[in-house]
């Protein structure tokens, strides 16, 4: 199902075109108009309905609508390519299908045997830029940083107050102290 054609529009199409298009269909389609009809016609109409309220709630939101492009310009490309159909790709997504990597969505192995370099390429790029994956790429900076600082600052505190001895020789004296009251 293309959420374009279901609304009528372009894929340049504004937020407000959008809208506006969401809204006339809604009112065509809505089940309360058509309380009165046989049900054979209300079941098309609510179906039709559902369909034009997917799309707007896809469309209207930036980053549903950027995926649903990315996923649904691959999956045509992919299906042209393939003899397939562009629509099985994207049922199988709704339906909940999951490919053996555990993603919500499954594209066709290119003429060499492999999955598509730009399907893992998007699925790290989505990835890399969780909050959680940032957080915790923050937080190891944050630690990496802190055991510099305090190493650093560890080094600074030892050859301040052991002026002319590494830790090395220090280490060496302790044990001859330690082996000479063993002696005793």
């Amino acid at each position: 199902m293309d959420h374009y054609k279901v609304l009528g529009l372009t894929r340049s199409a504004s937020k407000e075109e959008i809208k506006q298009a969401f809204r006339k269909l809604a009112m065509e389609f809505h089940p309360d108009k058509h309380a009165h009809s046989s049900q054979q016609l209300k079941e098309k109409v609510t179906l039709k309905f559902k369909q034009v309220s997917e799309a707007y709630e896809t469309l209207i939101d930036d980053r549903k609508r950027a995926d649903y492009n990315i996923r649904h310009n691959s999956y045509r490309n992919s299906a042209n390519s393939y003899g397939g159909s562009s629509d099985y790709y994207y049922r199988n997504y709704q339906n909940g299908y999951r490919n053996s990597y555990g993603y919500g969505y499954s594209r066709p192995a290119d003429a060499g045997g492999s999955a598509s370099v730009v399907t893992k390429f998007e699925m790290v790029l989505r990835y890399m830029t969780t909050r959680a994956f940032l957080l915790n790429a923050a937080l190891a900076g944050v630690l990496l940083g802190a055991t510099y600082v305090v190493d650093a600052g560890g080094e600074a505190l030892w050859k301040m107050q052991n002026s002319g001895k590494s830790f090395e020789e220090a280490m060496e004296s302790v044990e001859k102290a330690k082996a000479f009251d063993d002696k005793r």
